[in-house]
């Protein structure tokens, strides 16, 4: 007797467990180094029942999908960031995935129908649209996952106008509409509150019981590195940075758990930004894999510093 699949009639194929994961690509994404901030956490985070996570910087957010799925004692998660464009495709992920999807899908059809010098063109044209041209917050969301998914290295930078200006990359078959990752992502997001400003906002969301905060900033340049952290015209220098600490202080004072991540940077006298900026906080150091350069055989991993209160 032959065996016989089962085949189904309407086209649809048999669901995958999809884990939530980043539907951006993103410029120190912290994909790599989810094991080792995993280990980092407070001793007493899992014993606790009642926890407010908290990313004043959510970015492509690895660590806000890792700790959504790995801590089911998570009650709340604030998510937060200044690029509102980036906080659009997160609050169309959570509500409405669907309509993000239905806007994404002519992007990939018509980039995947063209040979590479089509494909620059077509680049060019949506970064054109998406910096001068009048769109709704939705056509804003889904230009932006696309020039994330086809710009060089998913880099996300302004120019002094506050236009996108990160060139064309050059992939053969990037997912721009990755329809399995935006339905598990949405299950997850379900319980999350989403905001856009400035990051000191989170102060108005924090929870009565137990605060976990991850800040993941823009990174202070190493010495001699190019400047890829510009990811806003207004910056992120120096005078940001210890405003930063003064908020972390705040935060510390009113029982809150912290942890912040940034580049191992230097002063002109050769001692530690970071370990000077933040004397009495815990501070460690680790390796993570940078992905600025073209070439992944050029890729090589950079000190970073982690920084906590506990």
């Amino acid at each position: 007797m032959q065996d016989h699949k089962s085949v189904d009639l309407f086209g649809e194929k048999p669901a995958r467990r999809i884990p939530a994961k980043p539907f951006v690509k993103w410029a120190g994404g912290k994909g790599n180094l989810l094991n080792i901030l995993e280990s980092q956490l407070p001793a007493d985070f899992d014993s606790q029942t009642k926890v407010t996570y908290i990313e004043p910087f959510v970015g492509g957010g690895a660590m806000l999908f890792h700790m959504l799925t790995a801590h089911q004692n998570i009650r709340r998660v604030v998510i937060n960031d200044i690029n509102k464009d980036l906080i659009r495709c997160y609050q169309l992920v959570k509500e409405n995935p669907q309509a993000l999807i239905e806007l994404l899908r002519p992007f990939e059809q018509r980039y995947y129908e063209w040979d590479e010098d089509e494909r620059r063109l077509y680049f060019n044209e949506v970064r054109n649209e998406y910096n001068n041209s009048e769109l709704t917050a939705d056509q804003r969301a889904a230009c932006f996952i696309f020039l994330n998914h086809t710009c060089f290295n998913g880099l996300y930078r302004e120019n002094a106008s506050g236009g996108f200006n990160v060139p064309f990359g050059r992939y053969k078959k990037p997912k721009i509409c990755n329809v399995d990752v935006i339905m598990a992502d949405h299950k997850v997001l379900s319980k999350v509150d989403i905001i856009c400003g400035d990051y000191k906002n989170i102060l108005s969301h924090l929870g009565k019981g137990y605060n976990f905060i991850y800040f993941d900033p823009p990174y202070r340049p190493l010495m001699g590195s190019s400047n890829f952290n510009q990811y806003s015209k207004s910056g992120f220098g120096d005078p940001e940075q210890v405003e930063l600490k003064a908020f972390c202080d705040r935060l510390t004072g009113r029982g809150c758990h912290l942890m912040l991540s940034n580049s191992d940077s230097t002063n002109e006298d050769g001692t530690s930004f970071f370990e000077t900026l933040y004397n009495g906080y815990t501070f460690n150091k680790l390796l993570a894999q940078r992905s600025i350069s073209a070439d992944a055989k050029k890729r090589k991993k950079q000190s970073e510093v982690l920084i906590t209160n506990y």
